[in-house]
């Protein structure tokens, strides 16, 4: 199970305050290695080592007299303040409040862009006096396309900042260095390089690089000559040291243990579904839907528990898993007493964030409902375009519908614990 990519996470998530940001949309994750980045650094910028007190707290005077500053003077005070300290911690802090400023403000706003040049003049300053972070997080601001009028990324730029750094021994721009490396981001693609990087990462402990380590050792990747025993212990390794941002490893392993590897790893479903429970606890997407399965039909040893699958389905379909979404479009259709209460509304909405996933199954359903009425108005020009969607995707009761060979059938909604009873599922 492989992470987002590079520029995928750089632009899901481009940055953290007071923490150097880095997903992969992968500068993060990409569909091969694991996610470049987590939206923060490993290494958080460091609070400045004198006492020097960045903002002045004395308008905040007791009783009726007390007052809060504007955002713009609070702005002001804090880099009239930063401008006295030559503390490359308390200048790169004050770069990233700056970004943080910003990052809410609309495109169309003159200070969002004079916030993010400030921050990038200050951050390229500090970067070409070799402070670790201020590389790094100008090296995310780059991959993510914040700095760009058009969104555009600029790789050209963030991989030598990300190499600098990692000479500072910095993990997540060795890692993220790695990543450039094997997806061919500001820089040639170069396996050996890749793997030298990712290494690195990982005897810094980076989640992201021992769990990418562990996916080449078991799939022969990164020109490692397939060695399950040793990928093992790398993703056994990254789960130690699992966080919201890396919770991959986790899942990677559940699913070991969930089939098994000759001599390898044994089969322990109860292990599996703690492992899965683990992840979702996390957030993690693919994890809370393999859950959400195990409670509907009673999968791995799970008991048949309805309203767990709902929670986990949620937690998935809140994360974007379209799978999930769809699972929870079966249940809104019949409810659940005293748990989900049953609605044709909310069954459309989720069957449609599944259909913009390009899920075929839903992308039928959106034009069955559309068409009958289902939690939205017939619409016979609209349920025409979903089947079509369906259709190109393969989708056999949509080629049927379009076709003509089926007629406008009631739909089923006696789903008694699984959804395989619903007739559009």
């Amino acid at each position: 199970m492989l992470e987002p990519s590079i520029s995928q996470s750089l632009q899901e998530s481009p940055v953290p305050s007071h923490t150097i940001v880095h997903g992969i949309q992968e500068v993060s994750r990409s569909p091969t290695p694991p996610q470049l980045y987590s939206n923060t650094s490993s290494s958080t910028i460091s609070n400045s080592n004198n006492n020097d007190q960045l903002l002045d707290h004395s308008h905040l005077k007791p009783g009726t007299q007390a007052s809060l500053l504007s955002y713009a003077k609070t702005i002001d005070m804090y880099r009239e303040n930063a401008k006295k300290t030559t503390n490359p911690d308390t200048q790169s802090d004050f770069a990233i409040f700056m970004v943080e400023a910003a990052r809410p403000l609309p495109e169309t706003d003159t200070c969002r862009w004079d916030y993010l040049a400030e921050a990038e003049k200050l951050l390229r300053q500090l970067a070409g006096r070799g402070h670790a972070e201020s590389q790094y997080y100008l090296g995310n601001l780059y991959g993510s396309g914040l700095l760009s009028k058009k969104n555009k990324v600029d790789f050209d730029k963030a991989f030598p900042l990300f190499v600098q750094a990692s000479k500072h021994h910095h993990a997540d721009a060795s890692y993220r260095t790695a990543k450039c490396y094997e997806d061919g981001l500001g820089s040639r693609k170069d396996s050996s390089k890749a793997l030298q990087f990712y290494r690195k990462a990982a005897s810094l402990s980076h989640p992201g690089a021992m769990y990418r380590l562990g996916l080449a050792e078991n799939n022969g990747e990164l020109g490692i000559s397939k060695n399950p025993r040793d990928g093992v212990k790398w993703l056994k390794r990254s789960v130690e040291s699992a966080t919201s941002e890396y919770p991959h490893a986790i899942h990677e392993l559940a699913l070991l243990h969930e089939r098994g590897i000759e001599n390898v790893v044994f089969v322990d479903h109860d292990y599996c579904v703690s492992l899965y429970t683990q992840a979702a606890d996390l957030g993690y997407g693919p994890s809370a839907h393999r859950l959400g399965e195990c409670y509907e039909y009673g999968k791995l040893g799970c008991k048949i528990d309805p309203a767990l699958s709902i929670h986990y389905y949620t937690v998935a379909a809140q994360r974007g898993d379209r799978d999930a979404c769809f699972a929870l479009t079966a249940w809104y259709l019949i409810g659940l007493p005293d748990v989900l209460p049953q609605s044709d509304e909310e069954a459309y909405v989720w069957a449609h964030r599944a259909a913009e996933k390009q899920l075929a199954k839903a992308e039928y359903a959106v034009g069955y409902f559309t068409e009958t009425g289902i939690g939205i108005p017939k619409n016979p020009e609209e349920a025409t375009k979903w089947y079509t969607l369906a259709a190109d995707h393969g989708d056999k009761r949509a080629i049927q519908r379009l076709q003509g060979s089926l007629g406008s059938q009631p739909t089923t909604r006696k789903k008694k614990g699984s959804q395989d009873d619903c007739s559009i599922m």
